[in-house]
């Protein structure tokens, strides 16, 4: 069943229409809808198109738009695909226009930087990488390397527009295109060819495009040509969550649609079906403080619901464990689930004390838009040699370890020394006390290979009497593992957080063996428990933590969003001062964040915070909820409290009236 704004955007077929639809009112609802409507309005399944950002949304649209049609035949000739995706199909069909081959190469980013290292004559993976974002930057902005080097400003972007023509000569010869090729070719495509352009304008003859205000100049210029001049499309987006400015997305585009379109057709979808009350109110207030384009209001039919919650820590590490806190709260009290949780934050770094803090409490959790810690190379690189210490026949294992770092060992000797233990029945490591084992590898390898078995006895010999943390810290210090994550990482910032992350794994095995009495063998024989529990977090019961960019589109019953600090959220250091247009686009990820909610909502600042590798430093609470605090009722803490552990103990079937005294968690 459809609201009033939801029909009247899906009736709207006889021109361009924008569908400005708040964040939880049913934006996929209208599209999918709308496709059936077409489809009962005479048009081929094959001439409509329905494009988005990612391939998880385009999948998640293609599946609900197979369970509202009746013939699924239908739904599979529907083109429901992404930009770039459509971009490939245009290439694919038409791109000899171009001098393109019908099967040309798409480039991945490791070979589009051996290409540019090539074309700039480095070796330096760094410099390939700046080059490779400069030069995208300037194709979201349909630049070409004459126009980039008339404009550039500095001798980097001189030396960059040269390092791009080389590129494109590469490309050329190769037949092969980029990520960034897949907009910007079409788009020239379509522009100056019109016998293409007009084949295409007749093969899809009604466009829909879904995340509208995250569309670049280059989309939106796509769009254009593709519709033609009847303009036969709907674009759905939402102002309030433009978050991707700075891969290209302008909000331009939404301010320049009633410009080129006069009789646009402008329907705002306003009605909540996510959240409750209480959570629509902090978020309107958050994004009041924002200029307008399209004004609009967020309500919802769920009723008040409970209190927005803001939280004052004094650190980060308290700040992590009133998380758990909460979380354990909510799973007693409330028996959610642990996927009924996210926990969301600005920026990755803000993971590492809230990771440290689910582990201690056993609680499993999945990161999106990131990486939990136990997916860290460097946590596996150790974890491999306390596995294979707990385990000498882990040949996975064996084979991290033998390798990290270095010792001559290539991938020619392992596998004859694979073939070498499969012949004699053994593991891996078991073959190197072989004799035999001399004649499968040859005998310097064989030296290598015992070298490190030597090394792995020792420590086995040692675990019995050493200390578990002092014993694996001389373990990493033998194998010269500080010198090996400084030569394999990208920069110092980048060497100092990985070497932070490994003494963090050296704590924590250290405080474990000491609070459970045991020594570093004891310890290793848990490390695949301790992995499983990050697996499981792969898995459907684990919380989510996530950045807010990657939580765009989700929703969960309960969220708690950590960081509102200055500096954080809204992000800006003294380098990088926050400007009018990035004030903005942060309120937005703010809005975004409170989104996510349906039933609760915690948001917390801490007083001061201790980035990885630095000292402390004090932080104010995020301007932002200043703005919020506006909209939160007055609410007795202390009474909030007692009704949570009156309904905890009634679920779990105690009669005991709660204590008087008992304080907020």
């Amino acid at each position: 069943m459809l609201n009033a704004a939801q029909e009247r955007a899906v009736a709207h077929l006889g021109g361009p229409c924008l569908v400005i639809a708040g964040a939880g009112s049913g934006k996929t609802r209208v599209i999918t809808h709308k496709i059936g409507r077409l489809l009962r309005a005479g048009y081929e399944p094959s001439q409509i198109a329905a494009i988005t950002f990612t391939n998880k949304a385009a999948a998640e649209m293609r599946e609900r738009a197979r369970d509202l049609l009746d013939d699924r035949k239908a739904a599979k000739q529907l083109v429901i695909s992404t930009f770039h995706a459509l971009g490939v199909r245009i290439l694919r069909e038409d791109g000899q226009a171009l001098g393109l081959k019908q099967q040309f190469s798409i480039l991945d980013s490791d070979d589009v930087a051996s290409l540019l290292r090539e074309a700039g004559g480095t070796t330096e993976i760094k410099q390939a990488r700046a080059w490779a974002w400069r030069i995208s930057q300037w194709k979201s902005a349909l630049l070409d390397p004459r126009q980039a080097a008339a404009q550039a400003r500095d001798p980097e972007d001189v030396q960059a527009a040269k390092v791009w023509e080389r590129y494109n000569e590469s490309l050329a010869a190769y037949q092969a295109v980029d990520f960034d090729d897949l907009m910007v070719l079409p788009l020239r495509l379509l522009r100056d060819h019109e016998d293409v352009r007009e084949r295409w304008n007749q093969r899809l003859r009604y466009v829909l495009v879904d995340e509208y205000q995250d569309t670049s100049d280059a989309q939106y210029q796509l769009l254009r040509l593709l519709v033609g001049t009847n303009g036969r499309f709907t674009a759905v987006g939402d102002d309030d969550q433009s978050i991707y400015g700075w891969r290209g997305a302008t909000l331009d585009n939404l301010r320049r649609l009633p410009e080129d379109y006069p009789n646009l057709e402008i329907i705002k979808l306003e009605q909540n079906y996510r959240s409750t009350n209480a959570i629509l109110r902090a978020a309107n207030a958050v994004i009041a403080s924002n200029p307008k384009i399209y004004p609009k209001r967020l309500w919802s039919e769920h009723g008040e619901g409970d209190p927005v919650e803001v939280r004052e820590a004094d650190s980060d590490e308290d700040e992590a464990e009133r998380i758990v806190a909460r979380l354990q709260a909510l799973r007693g009290g409330r028996g959610c689930q642990w996927s009924d949780v996210a926990v969301l934050y600005r920026a990755n770094h803000q993971s590492r004390p809230i990771e440290q803090a689910l582990r201690r409490a056993n609680i499993p959790y999945a990161v999106s838009g990131g990486q939990s810690f136990f997916e860290r190379a460097e946590i596996k690189d150790v974890c491999s040699y306390l596995r294979l210490l707990a385990n000498p026949d882990d040949d996975p294992a064996f084979l991290r370890a033998v390798s990290t770092p270095k010792r001559g060992i290539g991938a020619t000797t392992l596998k004859s020394l694979g073939a070498f233990a499969s012949q004699w029945k053994v593991s891996m490591f078991e073959a190197l006390f072989r004799d035999a084992v001399v004649a499968a590898v040859g005998a310097r390898q064989a030296d290598s290979l015992r070298e490190f078995a030597r090394l792995m006895h020792d420590i086995d010999w040692r675990e019995r009497t050493a200390p578990a943390g002092e014993l694996l810290r001389e373990l990493l210090e033998s194998i010269g593992f500080e010198a090996y994550l400084r030569d394999n990482s990208d920069n110092e910032r980048e060497a100092t957080q990985r070497l932070s992350n490994v003494n963090d794994f050296c704590d924590w095995i250290a405080r474990k063996a000491q609070e459970d009495n045991v020594g570093l063998k004891r310890i290793a024989q848990t490390v695949a428990l301790i992995t499983q529990l990050a697996e499981r977090g792969r898995q459907q019961d684990a919380v989510t933590l996530s950045t807010l960019h990657a939580a765009k589109g989700l929703e969960w019953p309960h969220v708690w969003l950590a960081g509102c600090d200055e500096g954080i959220l809204p992000l800006y250091t003294d380098d990088r001062p926050l400007t009018d247009s990035g004030l903005e686009e942060e309120r937005r990820l703010m809005y975004v964040g409170v989104t996510r909610a349906r039933q609760t909502l915690s948001l917390s600042h801490c007083r001061k915070r201790r980035p990885a590798g630095r000292g402390g430093k004090t932080y104010e609470p995020s301007r932002f909820l200043a703005e919020l605090r506006a909209e939160l009722p007055k609410t007795d803490g202390r009474a909030q409290a007692l009704a949570r552990l009156q309904a905890m103990r009634k679920r779990l079937g105690s009669n005991e009236a709660a204590p008087e005294a008992e304080a907020a968690p």
